[in-house]
């Protein structure tokens, strides 16, 4: 440890930054990012029921297609008039963009080349023209076709589903609007939400991150070069990470890389603000820059090491998940923070030395002046304020706590499919007008898929399902090369209870049958709430375990470790408390999504434990000089700004999660951004504080911890002339 900290902060640091620079460019632009194969399992929850069901219909020869809902509307009660018209547009459009499949009716009408199924599940009158389907509505304002697109990605179903978009509005009479949903549209529109997503979350996190540096050092130099050494850090981490992830065949999906982007920025400027706040302060004790920068490093890494094992061990916990696109995000992430920090902790103190102190010019730092930890700035006598009744700091700031967390009694989980985007795209609006026409669940069907190569036996099935209440229509479909299919349309709104009630007694129904899976639809969503909820009770409370023993085993304490993350989950619980008022009261949100409350807790677990880390292990220094009363009032001074700013920086980048129009995301923005400002602001200020205050040294129990235990102030300056001399 002591001959590397010599080679990144000696003389020839700027060789060793230089070198890495050269290399991360040569990964960014050589290496680059690995290429994404589309994985329609991706997001499912593996070993449930509608995901057998879908890795069932994988088998088909027409792997990768998907079904696009054609819905034509007009003013008054004229369509069926127009239907004739309209079936011819539907067979250009067919012809361009179909895959030579029959069209299933998901209002329950036939394959165009299939015979009638069986009784009590037939489809309503429809006419046909060209062999393309059209269905009119009872109330004569609308009618519908379904048409099968090739779409093993988003990315494909997005040119396909646009394309059709364009051609259906050159194409249909005066008067009539025509709209696309149905599965590949939502998934089309899904898509376009992540069109130069991440140039744009990329450019705003950037933004706010100089924005910040720049108000927190007051320097118009400084902030370019942790920006710079970040930047680097981000483009590096997407390029490794997705690499791992196909070398290790775990499929991710298009809001990873996003979100290891706002990981990477938040962690490594956090690391970045810790070390140069430490080697400001060194510059006031060293005459040597290279001394103060090894003092620095060597502290600052302990405190960033301890933090970046924290954050990879409970994002690694992902990799428990019952979703392979949240695993991948769990390794993605690992890989992330390893480079953040190899990033800060290799690059940035040489390249910090070789500009000399006037880098921090106006403010320049000069030997003699007052360190942080002397000080009396507004961190320490906030500190001061709680040593005088620490007991009532801890009760009234649990309080407080308890009191922002009430809103938890309140949350309703699972998003309805209209409710997913900030902004409603049209296989949304489309669907929605379509239920007030149709049966509301005919935008997106229910599909009870078997294996069986006998028609009479789907047909039989279809029969089987004629007592279900909540039922519109239950088609049997031709089997192909093995594989049985009914169409099952509801009553129900998609994403209702109604309509999970439904999916529930279909489940019963079938139960026993070898190889029969209930998938799609609500099929799916009622799967993936109950993944949601399963991570939630396995890999919320290993993430604790983990981040609890990582802290014991660095600060060598049991105590300490068990204080401080109940302190990041007292933090979370008040965060989601208060997040839910926002969410409904300000947002207009009707509940939060399944799978974010699995992810923010996560990510304030391992980022709010930071701060404290930050806190404790300045305070352990401290203490061997002044004893832990006092060590912890002198470590609040010294790191109060940087910490403070690291914190509000955190918060601001998570919240860049806003600019994507997905709700998931924003809810996630929303509880991380408030969970890190109440960490930053009033557990690491007052409540960690006032119950190290409350237990003295007893607070490293059973580590020993006091004058003449810990590391002294004297030993730093001559280890560092030795280092660097």
């Amino acid at each position: 440890m002591t001959r590397l900290v010599a080679l990144l902060t000696g003389r020839r640091s700027w060789a060793i930054a230089l070198v890495g620079l050269v290399l991360g460019a040569w990964v960014i632009a050589g290496l680059g990012q690995a290429e994404r194969e589309p994985d329609p399992l991706s997001t499912l929850p593996a070993g449930f029921e509608s995901t057998q069901g879908q890795a069932l219909l994988e088998e088909l020869p027409d792997e990768g297609s998907s079904t696009a809902i054609v819905l034509f509307t007009q003013e008054g009660d004229e369509i069926e008039a127009l239907l004739p018209e309209l079936a011819v547009v539907m067979e250009e459009v067919a012809a361009t963009y179909g895959t030579g499949e029959p069209s299933q009716s998901p209002a329950g009408g036939p394959p165009a080349d299939a015979d009638a199924p069986a009784e009590g599940a037939g489809p309503p009158p429809g006419v046909t023209e060209g062999g393309i389907p059209l269905i009119p509505s009872e109330d004569g304002t609308a009618a519908l076709s379904t048409l099968t697109v090739t779409a093993p990605s988003a990315t494909e179903a997005q040119e396909v589903v646009t394309g059709m978009r364009a051609d259906l509005a050159a194409a249909v009479p005066d008067g009539v609007t025509a709209q696309v949903t149905g599965p590949a549209a939502i998934q089309a529109d899904l898509a376009s939400v992540f069109d130069g997503a991440n140039f744009t979350l990329l450019a705003a996190t950037a933004s706010v991150v100089a924005l910040l540096l720049i108000v927190t050092y007051r320097s118009p130099v400084l902030w370019v070069i942790p920006l710079v050494v970040v930047g680097i850090a981000d483009q590096v981490a997407a390029a490794v990470a997705t690499r791992v992830l196909a070398l290790v065949g775990v499929p991710w999906d298009e809001s990873t890389i996003g979100i290891l982007s706002v990981l990477v920025f938040g962690a490594g400027t956090n690391y970045a603000l810790l070390l140069i706040s430490r080697y400001r302060d060194e510059l006031r004790t060293h005459t040597s820059r290279h001394d103060a920068m090894a003092v620095a490093l060597r502290r600052a890494s302990e405190a960033v090491l301890a933090s970046a094992s924290t954050v990879v061990v409970g994002v690694l916990c992902l990799l428990l998940s019952v979703f392979p696109a949240t695993r991948g995000l769990g390794l993605a992430c690992a890989v992330g923070v390893v480079v953040a920090a190899v990033g800060v902790l290799g690059l940035l103190p040489g390249a910090l030395v070789v500009f000399g102190r006037w880098i921090f010019w106006p403010q320049v730092p000069r030997e003699g002046q007052q360190v942080l930890s002397e000080s009396r700035s507004v961190w320490r006598r906030i500190g001061d304020a709680v040593a005088t009744a620490p007991a009532v700091y801890v009760a009234g700031t649990l309080t407080v706590l308890a009191a922002m967390a009430f809103g938890l009694t309140q949350i309703q989980s699972g998003l309805a499919p209209e409710d997913q985007f900030l902004e409603t795209p049209e296989a949304i609006t489309a669907a929605q007008r379509l239920a007030e026409s149709f049966p509301a669940g005919t935008s997106d069907p229910l599909l009870v898929v078997t294996r069986t190569d006998d028609m009479a036996e789907v047909e039989e099935l279809a029969d089987s399902l004629a007592d279900v209440e909540g039922l519109t229509r239950a088609t049997a479909v031709p089997p192909v090369d093995g594989i049985g299919q009914v169409q099952v349309v509801l009553d129900a709104d998609p994403g209702s209870q109604a309509s999970r009630d439904v999916v529930a007694e279909l489940r019963e129904t079938l139960d026993g049958r070898a190889d029969t899976y209930v998938t799609g639809g609500d099929a799916s969503s009622v799967d993936e709430r109950a993944g949601s909820v399963r991570d939630r009770w396995v890999v919320m409370p290993l993430i604790l375990v983990l981040v609890l023993g990582a802290l014991m085993a660095l600060l060598r304490s049991v105590l300490a470790p068990v204080i401080l993350v109940a302190s990041v989950v007292a933090t979370f619980a008040a965060a989601l408390g208060v997040s839910w008022w926002v969410f409904t009261g300000v947002l207009g949100f009707s509940a939060i999504d399944a799978g974010m409350p699995l992810l923010a807790f996560l990510f304030l677990v391992a980022l709010g434990v930071d701060y404290n880390i930050f806190l404790i292990t300045r305070t352990l220094e401290e203490a061997g000089v002044h004893g832990t009363r006092e060590g912890v009032l002198r470590a609040l001074g010294a790191t109060g700004g940087v910490i403070t700013s690291a914190g509000i920086l955190l918060a601001a980048v998570f919240a860049v999660l806003g600019v994507l129009p997905l709700v998931v995301l924003a809810q996630i923005g929303v509880v991380i951004c408030i969970g890190v400002l109440l960490d930053t602001l009033v557990v690491r200020t007052v409540l960690v504080p006032a119950i190290v205050r409350l237990l003295g040294e007893r607070f490293w129990w059973p580590r020993r911890v006091g004058p003449g235990v810990g590391p002294r102030h004297a030993e730093d300056r001559v280890e560092a002339g030795a280092l660097t001399g």
